[in-house]
């Protein structure tokens, strides 16, 4: 049994309303932050020497710790040939990876606007005889089993009713010896005391779920129990919430700029529900409620 303290989110059409709401938003959202959708890593606030950089540079710099965490190879023979992006936004992942490893990658999104969206600038960066975003549920993947070197989901376990299909979809479509890298946001660990989060703890979750579409939220210790169950090896996790607390507020900042402002003219109610969820997201690191968790394992079989 799961130790999660589950925050109940409403699962009735669930798939619509994520894809609803990223229909709406990735427009304003691509405006004021690029082509990467996810959180920006940065050096820990107490590092005095620290350079911060921008938005989009700290976004990149998740997707290479993520690499690096997960140890995947640079070497010609050993880099990835194939790459899933699952949850793949408007494709910001999926063109990076593609051209760091001159592999085939396949993007996934529920969204029509951003696979639209995503395979324009594909064609745009000259990469459409490498990546190709299209429609498709996480949760039942359209590719044969063990089709993928590397696996890839930055910021979408958390729209999962399901996690363990989830993760259990993931391990079926890797290659033997294939990488699997979660990116999500996951809750704090429970004291020895404790049978479930603080009230007013799952109040705030609650109200962050509402705004972004997200399903119940795990623990690190939870995703390690599922992958563990698949008989997948070499299970690594690794908070790094302290690194990403800084780009929300740097996120508020581009968006009281003027192309933010002018931005947000077009935006629809989803849209601004998302905008205002950002102070509790921010609530919700400063309490040490949200942990920005990375979470890597590999499919037994073949290096």
């Amino acid at each position: 049994m799961m130790a999660s303290a589950a925050v109940p989110a409403a699962t009735g059409g669930l798939k619509e309303d994520i894809a609803g709401l990223y229909d709406e938003s990735s427009g304003v959202w691509e405006r004021i932050c690029g082509e990467h959708l996810h959180h920006g890593f940065y050096e820990p606030a107490g590092d005095a020497t620290a350079v911060r950089p921008d938005v989009r540079r700290a976004q990149i710099r998740t997707i290479d710790e993520a690499l690096a965490f997960a140890a995947v190879p640079d070497d010609l023979e050993k880099r990835p040939k194939t790459i899933v992006d699952v949850g793949c936004g408007i494709g910001g992942s999926s063109r990076y990876l593609a051209r760091k490893y001159g592999a085939q990658c396949t993007g996934i999104t529920l969204s029509p606007v951003q696979a639209e969206r995503g395979n324009a600038l594909t064609a745009a960066q000259g990469l459409s005889d490498q990546v190709s975003l299209q429609v498709a549920d996480a949760l039942e993947q359209p590719f044969p089993d063990g089709m993928f070197d590397l696996v890839w989901s930055m910021e979408s376990g958390e729209h999962m009713p399901d996690k363990r299909k989830f993760v259990s979809e993931l391990a079926r479509v890797a290659a033997p010896g294939g990488t699997i890298i979660i990116v999500t946001c996951c809750h704090r660990n429970l004291n020895p005391s404790e049978t479930s989060l603080k009230p007013d703890e799952q109040r705030l979750l609650k109200r962050i779920s509402d705004a972004y579409c997200l399903a119940d939220w795990f623990l690190p210790s939870d995703y390690v129990s599922i992958a563990k169950s698949l008989s997948l090896e070499d299970i690594r996790t690794a908070d790094w919430s302290e690194n990403v607390v800084p780009f929300w507020p740097a996120v508020i900042k581009l968006s009281l700029s003027w192309k933010g402002l002018t931005s947000a003219l077009t935006c629809g109610w989803k849209t601004i529900n998302g905008a205002m969820g950002i102070l509790l997201l921010i609530q919700g690191y400063r309490k040490g409620l949200i942990k920005f968790t990375v979470i890597t394992c590999r499919k037994p079989g073949p290096p």
